[in-house]
């Protein structure tokens, strides 16, 4: 009987794929540790490639441990902050790895970030070092004074293209918005002149497991935004999780399609350092359009390919699916938010691949939850926890109860992938972790056989195109607004992106906009994914007898409308 099985009996553990063990013997190896050794052992393999332009593991070896050089006689030392804000390019990698190797700690940034964002993301963190691009190498500079960032690295699309690309990138680049020059300033350098300049001998730094090594930022703007704490142990844990959780796959022996951006948790673990732990080469996409995706596969032919919804939808519906023979990937998984039904059949049907849905958080460097690749997968289950990793469903007012098996609650974790904390925010990581388990704000139900479904989010996040958008970051954009007197932002359903920002708005008296005018106001103060889709006006939103406008309400009553529109 249902009532009988509890959390605590783990009955996922019976739906585990053969070879996939309850707990990893882990080995306590930071990244930088586990890249010289994977430089080592594949090191004239292909690490990285690059439209193109390929680099072994020995050479990625040899720029990280240049530019951590160039880092530490810049005064990088063991704790401080150093922020990227660029694509999957070569240089984001051997940046993200070189800050580590110094015991400092990265902070990733979304380059799709307006400068009010990136103000506060840089400041909040402390960064001192930003390595960017040639095109946000001027607004970077402007807002240097703002932040505390003392030096400025940019690199270049065309930095590292082979040839012809490398000789005709220089002629189209500007007039296609490619590359930019970027002006004068103290302090600047270009990413190659660093490379160039230092040899390969950095500081030998001894770096504690349980240190930091990022500033994970989970939003957007004060007040919201928060840097999620993950030390090396983090990162090291959770790549050998999912080592485990892959028996199927061996080392040295696939090709990584990473569109994912290395910026967002889901790509920095599952393409970039699951890649670099495994010694398989990597194919990076800094712009994953279904035609460049399309592309790339045709191409390079990867075989493993973690994406997110979106990204499987909008290949599906381009015309070039027609002329590209997917049957090169063996493996590919999805999170962020639920894969319809179709397009996982639609998929798999073209490929000949298994599709596996996941789930994780931020705080949770981010994976939690996979469907078994070898075993019994549940359409819309996120799947079972991986090893190591306890889960229980709780009731959503005391926190604390079990609710029974196959009822509503919230979900929360406890694993080696858990967080440290929130950077500066002790009352929100006390809200957060609680007992050793991390709250995650989901609500969520469990069958009989340990596989949990997500029902609803307790959390208003909203879930677009792969991205987590937080409503208050678009709510305190409106109210900056000199007509604007009420707004409240919710996600609104859309089967392309998931979800898209719907906004309502009540003018102050005797005011008039248009929708075309607010979200023409918002372009410059949120990044073009968070723009807001619908604004509807109101003359009052739905209140708590305190005077908190009810977002829920507003959501519910909404889905209503629609569902009633058939839409």
């Amino acid at each position: 009987m249902a009532e009988e099985i509890k959390y605590q009996d783990k009955p996922w553990l019976k739906f585990y794929e053969e070879g996939v063990p309850e707990c990893v013997e882990y080995e306590e190896i930071c990244l930088p540790d586990i890249l010289d050794r994977v430089a080592d052992r594949f090191s004239d393999k292909m690490a990285l490639t690059f439209q193109g332009y390929e680099i072994t593991y020995k050479e990625l070896k040899d720029m990280v441990d240049r530019f951590a050089a160039c880092l530490a006689d810049f005064g990088v030392k063991q704790g401080d902050a150093v922020a990227i804000l660029l694509p999957n390019v070569i240089p984001c990698i051997a940046a993200y790895y070189a800050v580590l190797k110094l015991g400092a700690v990265t902070v990733m940034n979304n380059p799709l970030y307006s400068d009010r964002e990136l103000e506060y993301q840089f400041n909040d963190s402390g960064s001192r070092v930003l390595i960017t691009l040639d095109l946000l190498g001027n607004r970077m500079i402007d807002l240097r004074p703002k932040t505390g960032v003392k030096e400025i690295i940019y690199t270049s699309i065309g930095d590292y293209l082979p040839f012809p690309k490398n000789l005709l990138f220089p002629l189209v680049a500007k007039k296609k918005k490619l590359a930019a020059d970027v002006k004068p300033a103290a302090d600047v350098y270009k990413w190659k002149d660093c490379i160039a300049r230092y040899a390969p001998n950095p500081p030998e730094v001894k770096i504690g497991f349980e240190d930091v090594a990022m500033y994970q930022y989970t939003g957007g703007t004060t007040g919201v935004s928060k840097g999620v704490m993950l030390t090396h142990a983090n990162l090291s844990k959770q790549v050998q999780q999912a080592e485990a959780w892959f028996p199927k796959f061996k080392k040295g022996e696939e090709i990584m399609l990473s569109a994912l951006p290395f910026f967002h948790v889901f790509g920095m673990t599952v393409a970039m350092n699951f890649a670099i732990q495994m010694g398989w080469g990597n194919i990076l996409v800094p712009r994953p359009q279904p035609e460049q995706l399309l592309e790339t596969i045709r191409k390079f032919r990867p075989t493993f390919a973690p994406l997110v919804p979106t990204m499987y939808i909008g290949m599906l519906n381009h015309p070039d699916i027609k002329k590209t023979d997917m049957s090169c990937i063996n493996g590919a998984f999805s999170g962020s938010a639920p894969l319809p039904v179709e397009v996982i059949n639609e998929f798999e049907g073209a490929t000949g691949a298994v599709i596996v849905e996941g789930f994780g958080l931020t705080e949770t460097t981010p994976v939690t939850h996979i469907n078994p690749f070898g075993g019994t997968r549940k359409v819309g289950s996120i799947g079972l926890p991986i090893s190591d990793t306890e889960c229980r469903i709780v009731d959503l007012e005391d926190g604390i109860s079990d609710v029974p098996v196959g009822e509503r609650g919230e979900l929360i974790i406890k694993g080696p992938q858990v967080m440290k904390g929130y950077w500066n925010m002790p009352d929100e990581t006390a809200n957060t972790l609680r007992d050793g388990w991390c709250y995650t704000g989901d609500i969520a139900t469990m069958d009989e056989e340990g596989y949990f479904y997500i029902v609803d989010r307790k959390k208003d996040m909203i879930i677009s195109g792969g991205y987590n958008i937080y409503p208050r970051d678009i709510d305190e954009v409106f109210y900056e607004n000199p007509r604007v007197m009420e707004a409240c932002a919710i996600g609104v359903p859309d089967p392309k992106r998931g979800e898209n920002v719907k906004v309502f708005v009540v003018l102050k008296e005797g005011e008039s906009s248009t929708q075309e005018e607010l979200i023409e106001f918002c372009k410059e103060k949120l990044a073009k994914y968070k723009l807001p889709t619908e604004i509807e006006f109101r003359k009052e939103l739905p209140k708590s007898n305190v005077g908190k406008i009810l977002r829920k309400e507003l959501r519910a009553e909404e889905l209503e409308k629609r569902k009633k529109e058939g839409k």
